[in-house]
């Protein structure tokens, strides 16, 4: 997908898609796939991680929003990934099967923490 193009789909009013658009005229690095999978099967795999990422503390910005609307939208989706310009972000984005549609955004923490083995010099 052409960096314009993904330029429009990104121009909604959430606040979400609006960081996403900004990270990409920023000149974020982005990737899309060209390859779909159910939405169902996203969606359960991100509230899956919506509730680790609560046990935690953590409540990533439209995340319980984008699972929301991928489990609304019910068909074929293909994703997409935008990261920040200081790394620490990324933007997960869904679209409508070929890509004519932005179905819906989410902003991840993308650093992950040592744990505390790694700390001690166990796993690596």
């Amino acid at each position: 997908m052409e960096r314009h193009v993904l330029e429009q789909l990104l121009a909604g009013d959430d606040e979400v898609s609006a960081a996403a658009l900004a990270a990409l005229r920023s000149g974020a690095a982005y990737n899309v796939w060209d390859t779909t999978h159910p939405a169902e099967q996203h969606a359960g795999v991100f509230a899956h991680r919506l509730r680790r990422m609560r046990l935690h503390g953590v409540e990533p910005l439209g995340l319980e929003r984008m699972v929301r609307l991928l489990r609304e939208h019910g068909r074929p989706v293909c994703g997409g990934l935008i990261g920040s310009a200081d790394q620490k972000w990324a933007f997960l984005c869904y679209f409508a099967e070929g890509g004519s549609t932005l179905v819906a955004c989410a902003r991840l923490q993308r650093r992950v923490e040592r744990s505390p083995l790694q700390e001690r010099g166990g796993a690596s």
